[in-house]
């Protein structure tokens, strides 16, 4: 305890704009230059504090001792821990706005790397935007009302969503449906494990619709960690404004392309890469001779902005605004164009000059929203509908994907049966499922150009799923590298699984070294729910009777008693009865720490992949729970023994007749 109490600091503010991993950095630094001399003034801080992150790399020395003489006149005070804490703060808030004002790589992002940097200021202009977002679109919530609309000067932001339920409600504002309101917790006061909860209802269903959350805990909320808050939230909101950038959503996309091929390449781009396309297929109409390629520096002088305004709303074009010089002054009067659209922006002129990213990229999200001016009649649109459309294979795809995604690898896909190709992600994905058994000096990172150079990653693939024994009939490197999507999912699946078997393994104390199979899952559930005095009993992970949702309610109640409110719970009789069941089964496995990834059609279909996937998750948190030692759960005696093979090869078979080269099969 006496290492933790050292690093603690008195003053309550002071805290809790650090986490106890950089306390203790800052710390060691400050310690550090204490000894060199046996005291600290501020005259030794510009020399000295040239090691910190941000403030050393972002400010010269001289420009570190001019701050803080402006600030201090007596160089010779000497400077203790708190004093020390302050004075970075002040620096590296100095060091931010310096560059941010250049478009520098400090400004804030929408969380995609590491959050344990030292850097943590935040944007007030982005804090506004997200409090006036928030605002607008949870104003009728009857919950929130109450706190709403917040103040977006003061940091009430943070206080409200300290008990979890505004970040709830923000999740279902940006993929609707994601969280079933039944399981929020929602009381004027929450006890710690109420609060908690939610948090982890919070950050798993965060995960579930693609948000990075590597990093962040339930107690950055309660401690109202204002860098990790805001950083949540910007993701949330970003995914609800470009949720329409997909064919799906809007099929007059497909005029930004020509032939097929070209549509194909414009449904694996991410969403900003394609709105980038749209805005530059508009302003291309309106004679812009640039190419914006970001929202940031290629936008600053607004002149973009206002030819792209000009081409989806003449009417309300001032000519002034082309023609002015000060891109201040343009900037606003673009603003005022869009007020007149009766577009949304929650920003201001300033951050259109300052380059901000995430606020230009929010305002474009918008103006697409509210007058895309894509035709409605192209031919190509007719075209689309004679595309394949899987919906299955699509829910499997999103489910790979978010999963892939949830490991915090260097990169984030968008898309499996693209991003996947050149074999370095799905090396990274299997050394973080089975640490050490990628061969690293034979992989090739990218940027790969050379085709053969993905065959060698890929075909690496291949030969490490072997080594784990996936089943892998006719998969070769190259299956990959061209984007076969039912090879690739097929794998997927298995590396999925692989996983989650592992996990249990790991957990298991009475295993000895024993394997883990599907047999052991399902005996483990149908003991769980008939030791909990339930009649209900599940024969496979394809057991039809699962659709209702009720064998589950009783799996989540018997690991956790109190988790499911009976009287909330539907008879699960017709098809939206069992929707209700399915969504609330989710959200209760999410909010009692279950990291999954399915969604409800997968339970009312019993898509048998992912029914496993829910009830090892749900195991694998309630052994996790245990410390792992729960006996009498193995397939032991020879019913059982015969009952494993069973459900075991039907999983193995399953795997591996969709990774064959027949055309036949269904996934």
């Amino acid at each position: 305890m006496s290492g933790y109490v050292g690093i603690l600091v008195s003053d309550p503010w002071l805290h809790n704009q650090f986490t106890q991993v950089e306390l203790r950095s800052l710390k060691s630094h400050y310690m550090s230059m204490k000894r060199e001399s046996g005291r600290l003034t501020l005259g030794d801080l510009a020399s000295k504090m040239s090691r910190l992150k941000v403030v050393g790399e972002n400010l010269t020395e001289q420009e570190r001792a001019s701050f803080i003489q402006d600030l201090y006149q007596n160089q010779d005070d000497e400077v203790d821990y708190e004093f020390f804490l302050k004075i970075y703060l002040k620096l590296q808030a100095h060091a931010s706005a310096r560059t941010g004002s250049t478009g520098a790589k400090n400004s804030s992002a929408f969380l995609k790397a590491a959050t344990t940097t030292l850097l943590h200021t935040i944007s007030e202009s982005e804090k506004a935007s997200y409090v006036a977002h928030i605002n607008n679109y949870l104003s009728e919530d009857k919950f929130l009302k109450r706190y709403l609309p917040i103040d977006p000067s003061t940091n009430n932001l943070f206080e409200i969503a300290k008990d979890g339920v505004l970040l709830c409600k923000l999740i279902n504002v940006a993929v609707p449906g994601t969280i079933d309101d039944r399981a929020i917790n929602t009381k004027a006061v929450l006890n710690p494990w109420e609060r908690n909860e939610n948090h982890t209802l919070c950050l798993n269903s965060a995960k579930a619709i693609g948000c990075t959350v590597v990093n962040i805990g339930t107690q950055d909320f309660i401690e109202a960690r204002r860098h990790l808050v805001l950083g949540l939230i910007s993701q949330i909101i970003k995914i609800q404004l470009l949720a329409d950038l997909n064919l799906k959503k809007t099929p007059q996309l497909v005029e930004l392309v020509g032939d097929s091929k070209d549509v194909e390449e414009l449904m694996s781009l991410p969403p900003e890469k394609i709105l980038l396309r749209w805005m530059n297929f508009q302003l291309k109409k309106g004679g812009y001779n640039k190419t914006v390629t970001n929202f940031s520096s290629d936008i600053k002088d607004a002149e973009a902005y206002a030819c792209l305004l000009k081409v989806l709303a003449p009417e309300h074009s001032n000519p002034s605004t082309l023609t002015v010089k000060d891109p201040l002054e343009r900037a606003k009067l673009v603003l005022e164009h869009a007020d007149k659209m009766g577009c949304k922006r929650y920003l201001t002129a300033r951050d259109i000059v300052e380059g901000s990213p995430n606020l230009n990229l929010a305002f474009v999200a918008h103006i697409f929203q509210h007058r895309n001016g894509l035709s409605t009649q192209t031919k190509q649109i007719s075209f689309l509908e004679t595309m394949p459309d899987d919906a299955q294979v699509s829910r499997e795809e999103r489910a790979f994907r978010l999963w892939i995604n949830s490991m915090g690898l260097s990169t984030y896909i968008n898309n499996v049966f693209e991003d996947l190709r050149n074999g370095w992600i799905l090396l990274e994905t299997l050394d973080k499922v089975s640490p050490g058994i990628v061969n690293w000096k034979i992989a090739n990172k990218p940027p790969i150009k050379m085709p053969f150079r993905k065959v060698e990653n890929c075909n690496q693939v291949v030969k490490i799923g072997k080594q784990l024994k996936f089943s892998l009939v006719n998969i070769a490197g190259n299956d990959i590298v061209q984007g076969n999507k039912k090879l690739i999912l097929a794998y997927l699946w298995q590396l999925m699984r692989y996983n989650i078997l592992q996990l249990l393994k790991n957990l298991r104390f009475h295993s000895f070294g024993k394997e883990i199979t599907d047999a052991d899952i399902l005996q483990w559930a149908n003991n769980k729910v008939r030791g909990s005095g339930s009649q209900c009993h599940m024969t496979s992970f394809k057991d039809k009777s699962l659709s209702n949702g009720t064998f589950f309610l009783e799996l989540l109640s018997s690991v956790q008693p109190r988790v499911v409110n009976w009287s909330l719970v539907t008879k699960g009789v017709t098809d939206e009865e069992k929707k209700m069941n399915a969504t609330y089964i989710i959200s209760i496995a999410r909010k009692l720490g279950c990291s999954i990834f399915l969604l409800p059609e997968d339970i009312t279909e019993v898509n048998q992949k992912m029914i496993l996937t829910l009830t090892a998750s749900i195991m694998y948190w309630f052994l996790l729970k245990q410390g792992g030692d729960e006996k009498g759960w193995t397939s032991s005696d020879s019913e059982n023994s015969s009952q494993s093979e069973v459900v075991s090869n039907s999983t193995t078979d399953d795997s591996a007749s969709e990774s064959s080269a027949d055309e036949n099969g269904n996934m």
